[in-house]
């Protein structure tokens, strides 16, 4: 039976190894739009990058209401999803730190440096999401 997790397990829970997020935001015409996406929390915030125009970044840039489901596809199953507001800042260091650590989290310590430089450029968006909701449950075959 789906259990609901704590605040503790459901932070540690999206944060463990290399999971991605689905993130959903809200194409101009109100239908939905789904993405695979690198990511990294920072106490009540998501936070990730993308370029400017991307799908994603048009619509967080636009309407920042998104969606992030984060789940682990092997028995006995689990999922978070989190909800809230996006906001979107083009400061070329913030942007060059939180790819960095986004690079380091997915490709390694040896390469954060690398995936930084890469994605601090102009064009990109850092794109803080401010969790409103989280919805979150383990062992959901159990």
């Amino acid at each position: 039976m789906a259990q609901k997790m704590t605040d503790d397990e459901w932070r540690a829970f999206v944060s463990h190894g290399t999971r991605t997020g689905k993130l959903s935001t809200v194409r101009a015409d109100g239908s939905p739009h789904v993405t695979p996406i690198w990511f990294v929390l920072d106490g009540d915030e998501v936070v990730f990058n993308t370029h400017g125009r991307s799908v994603k970044g048009r619509n967080v840039a636009r309407d920042g209401r998104v969606a992030l489901c984060v789940d682990d596809d092997r028995p006995p199953y689990a999922y978070v999803v989190l909800t809230g507001r996006a906001r979107v800042s083009e400061d070329l260091a913030e942007l060059r730190h939180w790819a960095g650590l986004i690079g380091a989290r997915y490709m390694g310590e040896e390469r954060a440096e690398e995936f930084g430089d890469r994605n601090g450029v102009p064009g990109e968006l850092l794109v803080r999401v401010s969790i409103d909701k989280v919805l979150a449950e383990k062992d959901i075959a159990d």
